[in-house]
Order: C-alpha cells, then sequence, then structure tokens
C-alpha cells in the first residue's frame, strides 16, 4: 500500500514502494531500498550502513529529516513530505584521487533528473548547489570512507525542495521548490526514480579514465558559475575573483589579484560591491 502523506497545500503523493521497487528491479538499487518515514538524516544512515556489509547501491530515504545536512555542517530543513531527502551508498572500483569528480557527477545527475521529472532547467553552483536562477532548489553532500588510494565506501546525499511554498527570509542564498517553479505538485517518486538511474550512469562513468576525464566539461557545460563570474570563495581557502574553468580534478580555478587559485574545498557566491571595494583598497 502507498505511504500516506496528507499535508495541505500542494499535495505529497506518497512513495508507492512496491510500485518503486518494480521500477528499479534491472538496476545495481534492486532490493536495496530503505524507507522511513522520520530520520535524523539519511546521509548518517547511510554512513552507519557503509561501515557494515551493507551492498553497493543501496539507497535510504525519507519523509522528514530532523537533523539533515548540507555541506560545511549547514542545516539541511527537511520538512516531511515538502522534499526529495535521499543517499545512496556507493562501493567505487576506482581510485581515492578520482573522488572530487563524484560531487560533481551528482550534480549532473541530479539537474538531468529535475529537468525529466519536472521540466525545469537547473544552473550548477560549484561544487553542490542546484539553481533556478538565484534561487537555491537543492543540494548534494558527498562523504566517503578511504584508505589510501581506495574507496572503502562512499555516500552521496541529495536534497531537494519539492513542495516547500516558504522559506526562512535570512537564508544565504534564496530557496525555491520545484511547486513554486512549475505551480503544480511533481511526484517525488518519479524525481527519485530519475535521480537513481542516473547517478547510475555517472557513477559507471568514473571506472573509465577517458569517461570520468569528460565530467569536468560537463559540468562546465551545465554551469554558468565556472566560467568568468566573479565571485567570494568561503573556506580554507577564501579568496575573491574571477572563475576560469575546472581542472582535471575538478577543482574550481579563480583568478585573483594574487594569481590562480585552484579551489579544492569550499563554496562560492556572486562577489559583492563591498568585498569588491575591500580588495581593491
Amino acid at each position: 500500500m502507498p505511504i500516506e502523506n496528507d499535508r495541505p497545500g500542494f499535495a505529497a503523493p506518497a512513495y508507492d514502494l512496491p510500485a518503486f521497487e518494480q521500477m528499479v528491479a534491472d538496476t545495481i538499487y534492486a532490493g536495496k531500498l530503505h524507507y522511513t518515514p522520520i530520520t535524523d538524516s539519511t546521509n548518517t544512515d547511510a554512513l552507519n550502513a557503509g561501515r557494515t556489509d551493507a551492498p553497493d547501491g543501496s539507497v535510504y530515504f525519507a519523509d522528514e529529516q530532523l537533523l539533515g545536512r548540507g555541506r560545511g555542517n549547514h542545516g539541511w530543513h527537511s520538512p516531511a513530505g515538502d522534499g526529495l531527502y535521499v543517499s545512496v551508498l556507493l562501493r567505487p572500483q576506482w581510485a581515492a584521487r578520482r573522488m572530487p569528480l563524484l560531487p560533481l557527477a551528482a550534480g549532473l545527475a541530479a539537474a538531468a533528473a529535475v529537468s525529466a521529472a519536472a521540466g525545469v532547467a537547473i544552473d550548477l553552483r560549484w561544487p553542490n548547489d542546484l539553481l533556478i536562477g538565484q534561487r537555491k532548489l537543492g543540494g548534494i553532500l558527498v562523504e566517503a570512507k578511504t584508505e589510501g588510494d581506495s574507496i572503502s565506501f562512499a555516500v552521496v546525499g541529495v536534497g531537494i525542495n519539492v513542495h516547500q511554498t516558504e522559506f526562512d527570509s535570512g537564508l544565504s542564498t534564496a530557496g525555491t521548490s520545484l511547486a513554486l517553479e512549475t505551480n503544480r505538485p511533481v511526484s517525488r517518486q518519479a524525481l527519485l526514480i530519475e535521480f537513481l538511474l542516473r547517478l547510475a550512469e555517472e557513477a559507471q562513468a568514473l571506472l573509465d579514465p577517458t569517461a570520468a576525464s569528460k565530467i569536468p566539461a560537463k559540468l562546465e557545460a551545465a554551469s554558468t558559475w565556472v566560467h568568468g563570474r566573479r565571485v567570494e570563495v568561503h573556506g580554507p581557502q577564501a579568496c575573491t575573483g574571477v572563475t576560469e574553468g575546472l581542472d582535471a580534478h575538478g577543482f574550481l580555478t579563480v583568478r585573483t589579484a594574487g594569481g590562480l587559485v585552484a579551489v579544492q574545498t569550499g563554496g562560492i557566491r556572486e562577489a559583492t560591491a563591498a568585498r569588491d571595494a575591500a580588495d581593491i583598497s
């Protein structure tokens, strides 16, 4: 039976788990779907499973997260029935040096899934944000356990706003949802299936050095942020400059007053006039 969810406003169609299982029967996710109505964090669930014998392709998803997480220890507001909250456990057979490409591959998969399920075009803000115009639709959190150049497991977590109609005015980037952008309900199940199928394809590409080498260029083609955008970099490599693309590792190159910086970690925002003035003075 479908799982009931009777929230007001935009209807949140229930997950139909038997139908879901049939849809992924011929994929790496077959027999590995783990649904719970409420959890602290699907990424935490997947990480805990990764430390045991949970197999490659295990999927952990929920209607609500109490302690949803984004990158940099930021919280991810996850109200019941309003969003897609899912984490996928992978046991990659490729070297750990390719790990920086996994968030980019996941972003490409999520953008393609949104386009297929909702007919909405996504702008990818390196390294992990899904944007529609200047508004944030979702984000990606990749966590992994590595040993030398081997990966014990990786977790790809995705949060996408589907049915939300209100957002905190204090967000650093204004939020949006598929309901607000399309003015109609969007099936979370259809969105999740699309994401899983595309993630499998993108992760498979990382096995092939030639295919993996094309991921930065694919991200560049899907993003208005990685070329010619004046940005502020937040994190250990904080700086301000103009983006000049991605290098072979998937790191963002930024032309600053002091030279070219290959940003390996952190986030970016549009540079403000105040910050530009401070750089000049």
